[in-house]
């Protein structure tokens, strides 16, 4: 018997497969369609294993809709644009277009050499100028029907990298690449009005049933719809230039009577204005600009304040004064930027109020509570309960006392009811050369222009100079300077290019037909459109999601998609981790250079070339930096593809991290040469025998119960149960070897030898060919359809039944499955364990539940 040898049959049938077309998509209306799709990687120029399992994670989806009459589009692309590329050519002296391009080769070469069921002749990069001048092209229709914008808006600038950052770019007030200080600047902007959406985006949420409900919990938060009140505080006394009142938006109209002092950002025009004429407050308002930009930088930054001395009146009282205070903790970009502070019944309200020494006045009173003696301490009280303290109010339950109080506000003119969102347009301009460049041109005499379809696509010029930090387009000597469209005199192009989240919000409906003149192949979407199952980490569970969301809806009602959700099934699949390795110094060492050894109930970890003591450290994510990956290739060279697909499947349920181990991928490559044992001992001409012998039929029903487990778990991706079903089933067949068997057993051998290299298919490809040619299967294996399973032989021949008497256990009795009730009857009575319990009772009467339970009434 020949041994498994993956280096010569690995190579052989991905070469048999590109050769047939085998995953070739083809729209074909007499089948029912399957979209699979993963993210698409950055060509970062290497593989690794996180790679290997989301890959393979779509690759058995694909593999097995395939196998089960679908027309399948698997598509691969890259999301190419972007800093790493223009840092690679600040630090080398490389092109970026180059070393994205040389990166893409290698990752492709890698990806293909993983087996997986990809059409890559529908292969792009967001980088070719054939996919962003059609991102381009929907840019500029958007942009005639107003939801594409101009305005200046303050923005996260980084001055080394002298670009704009997004607030999640800026970690505890620095740069997220650069490290540098980020300065807060107000710019010239592009937007996309992603807030007409936010109804829409909300609401849709409920037909995305096969979504994780966490990340549908993310995107509802994220975009942050809330019912309250706009309402205006007139100043008191004289008012600042231009202001007459400070309008505040809250979600707790009810707790007023509680209010302590209102509150306005950093970047509030009131704020601002009062900047200009104070150097104590220009300090202040500068102070608050270093802080972190994330809303949870915020939440978790100390709270500070300055007290303006500014006083306005209680809406419900004009008595009543309360002071204006900056604060930090308050985001210009929610409600208005202003807010009235219930330090009772708000976190942050309540720690700024205890550091600046603000009054705390409890409204809402605990159910069960005594008024009189509630009181705040260090935990503000945000729970349910009547209002008390608060006048007309009180007595109220907290909802029913919104509506009044936003009644009451309604009726004194102060302000009204409203509906606000967290969410804010998407600011998509970057300065950087490396990008989709926005489609319009700025005129002295017509302003800003957009061009029209036909100097489309605007593609960058190939002699960008990357050598230091800015924007190397705005730097090009030619390129930005042109004609205007309009009246054909000396114009500018836009320098700014375009978010790279632009490029992934459309880049699944291009692969509907990825050579088409529009941007969208209309028909081509109609048929593959929505995408049946995506799959991705769960860290883009809201920003990419929630824009392509948006693309997806804006391009619907341009007429260019017929969907308004792109993504019909997610999976957020988890990541491979590995264990981490350090010298005494602290230096981070690779796992190939570490020795391990058992040392009793203790490891140890020495290093391979001096046997210096190593620090074991946790297990994390593999990544470069704590040097803790596996390269695949090292994996594949030694224990071939399938064995490290298999072991990335089987370790743990998807969406749990993977712990990647060395035994983990030997166990793996066990397996795989223990199914392949099997198939070379099985003999040609067994298929031609028949027989109907116990041992057989035994066979026949595992056979049977596993197509029906494997089925399940891929549609359930429950894969690591799937697989560990296959691993038992070999046992069975190892248990009925092929030699001196019956013809009968040969048979049953045969139909479990065809189902299961049907079976592990989606999981081993490579290995289920060589399997299915070893017993004579017509064609390839991936060409097979998938195996079906007779629902009479899944059940078990017997049944083990639970007795009870009198409602409790006293023993259990075997039963052949389907028995009648009489019969069940018989077999209970004359078991003697149940005897035995009944002796000294007399039976009224015998329940038996087919196939369930019996139960016994006696007294």
């Amino acid at each position: 018997m020949a041994r498994y040898n993956p280096k010569e049959t690995e190579p052989k049938w991905r070469e048999a497969w590109a050769e047939a077309q085998s995953f070739r998509a083809i729209q074909d209306p007499s089948k029912p369609k399957y979209y699979v799709l993963e993210m698409f990687p950055y060509p970062s120029g290497r593989l690794h294993m996180g790679h290997v399992r989301n890959y393979s994670l779509g690759d058995v989806i694909a593999r097995f809709k395939r196998a089960r009459g679908f027309s399948v589009l698997h598509p691969m692309g890259w999301d190419a644009f972007g800093l790493p590329a223009e840092n690679a050519a600040m630090e080398r002296g490389v092109d970026p277009k180059a070393w994205t391009y040389d990166n893409i080769a290698r990752m492709r070469d890698e990806l293909k050499e993983l087996g997986l069921s990809i059409d890559w002749t529908r292969e792009f990069a967001t980088c070719d100028v054939a996919y962003y001048g059609q991102q381009q092209a929907w840019f500029l229709e958007l942009y005639k029907r107003g939801l594409v914008y101009r305005k200046e808006a303050t923005v996260n600038w980084d001055p080394v990298d002298q670009t704009v950052l997004a607030n999640e770019q800026v970690v505890d007030g620095r740069g997220w690449r650069s490290g540098a200080v980020v300065e807060k600047r107000k710019l010239n902007q592009w937007f996309l009005r992603i807030t007409d959406y936010a109804d829409q985006l909300v609401d849709d949420l409920a037909t995305l049933d096969r979504w994780p409900e966490k990340v549908r919990t993310m995107q509802e938060n994220w975009i942050g719809r809330s019912t309250g009140a706009r309402l205006r505080f007139p100043f008191a006394g004289a008012a600042p230039s231009g202001h007459s009142d400070v309008e505040v938006y809250t979600t707790r109209p009810d707790t007023l009577f509680g209010a302590s002092f209102v509150g306005i950002a950093a970047d509030h025009p009131l704020a601002e204005q009062l900047a200009a004429a104070d150097p104590k407050v220009a300090a202040f308002v500068a102070e608050c600009r270093k802080g972190g930009a994330s809303e949870a930088e915020i939440e978790t930054a100390e709270k500070i304040g300055y007290d303006t001395g500014l006083r306005v009146q209680h809406p419900f009282d004009p008595n009543w004064q309360l002071p204006v205070w900056i604060a930090n903790f308050i985001l210009m970009d929610y409600g208005t930027g202003a807010v009235f502070a219930c330090p009772a019944h708000d976190q942050r309200d309540l720690d700024f109020s205890r550091k600046y020494g603000l009054p705390v006045k409890p409204v809402v009173l605990p159910p069960g509570a005594d008024p009189a003696t509630f009181t705040i301490e260090d935990e503000a009280y945000t729970g349910p309960g009547t209002l008390f303290n608060s006048e007309f109010l009180n007595g109220l339950e907290v909802e029913a006392a919104k509506a009044k109080a936003t009644q009451r506000i309604e009726e004194l003119g102060l302000g009204k009811g409203a509906k606000v969102y967290r969410l804010r347009d998407w600011g998509v301009a970057r300065q950087r050369g490396w990008g989709c460049p926005i489609p319009v041109v700025h005129c002295p005499t017509h302003g800003v222009v957009a061009l029209p379809r036909t100097a489309l696509p605007v593609a960058l010029p190939d002699d960008m100079e990357f050598g230091k930090p800015g924007n190397a387009l705005d730097r090009h000597p030619t390129w930005k300077h042109t004609t205007c469209p309009t009246c054909g005199g000396p114009a500018t192009r836009e320098t700014d290019t375009l978010d790279t989240f632009v490029d992934s919000s459309w880049y699944f409906a291009r692969f509907a037909n990825p050579d088409a003149a529009d941007p969208i192949d209309k028909a081509a979407a109609d048929y593959w459109m929505s995408v049946d199952q995506y799959i991705g980490g769960i860290e883009h569970a809201v920003l990419h999601l929630l824009y392509a969301r948006f693309i997806t809806k804006a391009l619907a009602d341009e007429g260019m998609l017929s969907v308004r959700e792109p993504f019909a099934g997610l999976f957020t699949q988890g990541m491979v981790t590995h264990e981490t390795y350090r010298k005494q110094s602290g230096e981070w060492v690779e796992p190939g250079d570490v020795d391990l050894a058992a040392e009793g109930n203790q490891r140890r970890a020495t290093l391979v070339a001096t046997g210096e003591p190593l620090v074991i450290g946790d297990v994390e994510k593999m990544s470069k930096s704590k040097k803790n990956t596996v390269a695949p290739g090292e994996i594949f060279e030694v224990y071939g593809v399938d064995a490290a697909r298999l072991f990335v499947l089987s370790d743990s349920p998807p969406e749990r991290d993977t712990q990647w181990t060395s035994g983990g991928v030997q166990g793996a490559w066990r397996f795989v040469n223990r199914v392949w044992e099997e198939f070379d001992s099985q003999p040609a001409d067994a298929a031609a025998a028949a027989g109907d012998e116990e041992a057989a039929t035994a066979l026949r029903r595992a056979t049977h119960k596993l197509v029906k487990q494997v089925t399940e778990a891929i549609e359930s991706f429950r894969f690591n149960s799937g697989i560990a079903r296959l691993y038992e089933f070999l046992n069975i067949l190892k248990a009925h070897p092929a030699q001196g068997a019956s013809p009968a057993l040969l048979a049953a051998r045969s139909e479990a030898l065809s189902a299961f290299a049907r079976l592990i298919g989606p999981f081993v490809p490579h290995l289920a060919e060589e399997c299915w040619t070893r017993i004579g299967g017509a064609g390839m294996v991936v060409e097979a359809a998938w195996p079906e399973f007779d629902p009479a032989l899944t059940e078990d021949a017997v049944k083990v039944l639970p007795v009870q008497v009198n409602g409790k256990r006293r023993g259990e009795i075997t039963a052949p499955a389907g028995a009648e009730p009489a019969d069940v009857e018989k077999i209970v009575l004359d078991d003697p364990e149940i005897a035995r319990r009944l002796e000294g009772l007399t039976i009224r009467k015998v329940i038996v539940v087919k196939d369930r339970i019996v139960n016994i009434v006696a007294a």
